[in-house]
């Protein structure tokens, strides 16, 4: 694909949207969540399933981010969504 700057731009322009849209579906997801553990009686942190998750993104990663690059995207990721479980 042979794009100029702007070109290139407005692709990441429309993954930004793409991915701002896919942040706040897992946010929803997360809420529900949330409500669940309420009922339940769970704590909102679950260490062993955040591990989980960062295994299972390093295992389907095709690069060229690096394992460790993604496993500090889906951190912060987590971390912002613990924020709104607790705050639920």
């Amino acid at each position: 694909m042979s794009l100029d700057l702007d070109g290139w731009r407005a692709r990441i322009d429309a993954l930004n949207t793409k991915l701002v849209d896919l942040l706040n579906e897992r946010a929803r997801c997360a809420l529900e969540i949330a409500e669940y553990k309420k009922q339940k009686n769970l704590p909102v942190h679950d260490p062993k399933r955040e591990n989980a998750v960062l295994d299972k993104v390093t295992e389907q990663n095709g690069g060229p981010l690096t394992d460790e690059a993604l496993r500090d995207i889906f951190r912060c990721i987590m971390a912002e969504h613990r924020k709104l479980e607790e705050h639920a």
